[in-house]
């Protein structure tokens, strides 16, 4: 590979950081949120800003491995590069099995909560429970607990390559290993998590960005 070919490689990883940094923050803040057990909640279900919102997510995470893979590129050659490697790895395969759920979010829920608010009834949404939880339940806890050894991999490499601020790593592990916590918070803090996971995706693609100029 030639360096222009790789220079713009870690450039569009950078820039998926960035752009999977905003997504984080806009899919809690355009989410909506409601008694999901009421005509309330179905309605929230039913919205556009219900699939936009979820689909965000889905962005926002399919993003997140390409922009670490140029993070590992980056670390080739140092004593970090195996722990880098093993932080795309794990990342892709967390995401793999995390994406499903947010598929069944997105529209089976949509599609419920359309059903509940044309019956103008709350029976369906007994439906919401089973739909979260069984084997998928446990497929997409999987995913996030890979996703964030991933993260905490991805936080060690950074600590030891010296080529990245050392806070960068820690606020990205931190970030994506509240993940499953903050899905029993409420909306502020979930976009204030949001927010936290996007810092530490940007400042990692800014110091991706930073060593690609040096280079």
């Amino acid at each position: 590979m030639t360096q222009s070919a790789n220079k713009t490689r870690v450039r569009l990883s950078a820039a998926a950081l960035v752009i999977a940094g905003i997504l984080f923050v806009f899919y809690p803040a355009i989410r909506p949120f409601s008694d999901e057990t009421s005509l309330q909640g179905a309605a929230a279900f039913a919205s556009t800003e219900w699939v936009v919102a979820h689909l965000l997510a889905v962005v926002a995470f399919t993003l997140l491995p390409v922009g670490l893979l140029g993070f590992q590129n980056s670390m080739q050659q140092t004593a970090a590069e195996r722990l880098g490697y093993w932080a795309v790895v794990l990342s892709w395969i967390g995401v793999a099995l995390t994406l499903p759920f947010y598929g069944e979010e997105a529209y089976g829920l949509h599609v419920i909560g359309q059903e509940a608010i044309r019956q103008q009834s709350t029976a369906l949404l007994t439906l919401v429970g089973v739909i979260r939880s069984g084997a998928g339940a446990v497929i997409f806890l999987v995913g996030f607990l890979l996703l964030g050894i991933a993260a905490v991999l991805a936080a060690v490499a950074i600590w030891r390559s010296g080529g990245y601020s050392k806070w960068s790593g820690i606020l990205f592990a931190v970030g994506v290993g509240l993940y499953i916590p903050q899905f029993f918070w409420t909306q502020p803090w979930r976009v204030t998590h949001g927010v936290l996971v996007a810092i530490g995706c940007v400042w990692i693609a800014v110091g991706l960005w930073r060593q690609n100029k040096q280079d």
